[in-house]
């Protein structure tokens, strides 16, 4: 907890749902904030470190499970993460190929990429929530949340990194005229392209944001749930915390599979040339 701030619900709540930040404080200058109301006051470029380091560190365990996977492929009998990662490629290359209807080598990988990125992410919702950040405690952190998809600025990134995509396909296999052709044209023709710019340009950045919110509201309220879950009586922790991890299991990955299955039908709508 922050120094001198007694410990209740709202406290305990509060500190749980806290980035661990770094910025630039109008009165101390460069340096962590030690509080929610320090991190407001650092800004837009404030840096959450905890939501940085985690998402880089489980990308990395994802690279390396994999290309460990595709090292040790063998034709004789395959072991068990050799079988995981060969039904999975099978699983994401089918969804693409189902919903994915240009020529593109790109889509699979990202695909595969998008899922199982925002499945450890998601994953880590299910350590419990005082493991991590007493850890940290020890060693003098203040704040350490671990679920990087509950930072709405996790999953923006994430959504605006998709969203880019989808411009530079449409632009690409379009051509620049055609994407404003496009956006300016439908569905009622030239005489009323303000009001077609309209419903197009509001449909198009409705994307970015519904992927954005949609993973973030989805982990979000998961954890607030295991937060309220874990100030209640030991037994009734045990009690309510193992059916909601149960449950839970199905959410992060149905919000994996989600974002995956909208990324690959938005990057097929960019290559549809009209």
């Amino acid at each position: 907890m922050a120094t001198g701030e007694p410990l209740t619900a709202s406290s305990y709540i509060k500190h749980h749902l806290t980035n661990l930040t770094y910025g630039h404080h109008p009165e101390t200058g460069w340096g962590f904030a030690h509080s929610a109301q320090e991190a407001q006051e650092m800004g837009f470029w404030s840096i959450h470190v905890d939501t940085m380091c985690w998402s880089i560190g489980l990308g990395l365990l994802f690279i390396w499970l994999f290309r460990k996977a595709a090292v040790k492929a063998t034709s004789d009998v395959p072991g068990g993460l050799q079988n995981f990662v060969e039904v999975l490629v099978e699983f994401v290359d089918n969804s693409v190929k189902e919903s994915f209807h240009g020529r593109n080598p790109l889509i699979a990988p990202l695909a595969l990429t998008i899922f199982v990125w925002i499945f450890l992410m998601n994953l880590m919702d299910l350590v419990p929530v005082d493991w991590v950040p007493f850890l940290f405690s020890v060693l003098g952190v203040e704040y350490m949340k671990i679920v990087p998809t509950t930072n709405l600025n996790a999953t923006f990134g994430l959504s605006i990194s998709v969203f880019l995509l989808i411009i530079f396909y449409s632009i690409k296999v379009k051509g620049l005229g055609g994407f404003v052709g496009e956006l300016s044209l439908q569905p009622f023709g030239k005489k009323l392209i303000p009001f077609n710019l309209l419903l197009e340009g509001v449909g198009l950045i409705a994307k970015p944001i519904s992927l954005a919110l949609r993973l973030f509201g989805n982990l979000y309220a998961g954890e607030l749930i295991f937060i309220l879950i874990a100030l209640l009586p030991f037994w009734a922790q045990w009690t309510l915390s193992v059916p909601w991890a149960l449950f839970h299991i199905l959410v992060i990955t149905l919000q994996a599979f989600i974002f995956m299955m909208l990324t690959i039908v938005y990057l097929s709508m960019a290559h549809e040339d009209h």
